[in-house]
Parts: structure tokens; C-alpha cells; sequence
């Protein structure tokens, strides 16, 4: 039998207790190592990054090694500026860093987590 929203009876029956109950000492463990609200925004801010096709792509090519604002923007197909604007998002989150060379601009990622976390996402 489905209810008005769609579900059945078994499918909603999983998704809320079915009678309110409250396990105090495994609340308690749960707040004593939950993340603040600055933390929690800092980690939010940082999936949402990554929520984007271009900036993900960006990570992955340098997770091969330190490149150029030019040749990401080749080896991607897309406008330097473009790159730019995403490799500025990139850098104030603390996903990559920046070395100026001459006139060029190198990027690489900021640390081996970063690297971490697009090979732990690619399996």
C-alpha cells in the first residue's frame, strides 16, 4: 500500500523510529565529537567545491603534477580566464597553491590529503 508521498509502509518505516525514543549515552558520544558550526561550514564549503565538473577536473590534472594556468586551460579546452577564476576558488579553500615563475603562474595541489581525496572519489 503506498501512503499520499509516495512510499510504501516498509519504505517509510526506515526512513523514522517508529516510536521516539532517545539513547542518551550514544547521544552523548555523538556531541562529544561533533563538528562545530565553522567546521562543519569549512568541510560544506569544501564538497561544494568539488561539486563542480571543471574545478574537479582541474584537481585531477594536477594530481599528476604542478601545471600551468595555460596548460590546464589546454589540456581542458577551456579559456584561461575561466580557469583563472576557478583556480582563485580553488586557492582561498586551500585546495591548491600558486608559484609565480617569470610571468606564469604554476599550481599545484596544496597537500597530499587533497591528492587523497580525488584518488579516494575515482574508486
Amino acid at each position: 500500500m503506498k501512503r499520499m508521498n509516495g512510499c510504501s509502509d516498509e519504505s517509510c518505516q526506515l526512513d523514522a523510529c517508529e516510536k521516539p525514543c532517545v539513547h542518551h549515552d550514544k547521544v552523548e558520544r555523538v556531541r562529544s565529537v561533533l563538528l562545530d558550526e565553522d567546521a562543519a561550514a569549512g568541510l560544506a564549503e569544501i564538497f561544494n567545491l568539488l561539486g563542480d565538473r571543471t574545478r574537479v577536473r582541474i584537481l585531477h590534472a594536477l594530481t599528476l603534477g604542478e601545471l600551468c594556468v595555460c596548460d590546464i586551460s589546454a589540456a581542458l579546452g577551456v579559456s584561461p580566464s575561466a580557469i583563472s577564476h576557478q583556480l582563485r576558488l580553488l586557492r582561498t579553500a586551500k585546495l591548491v597553491r600558486a608559484r609565480k615563475e617569470g610571468k606564469n603562474v604554476f599550481y599545484s595541489l596544496d597537500d597530499g590529503h587533497v591528492h587523497s581525496l580525488i584518488a579516494q572519489g575515482l574508486e
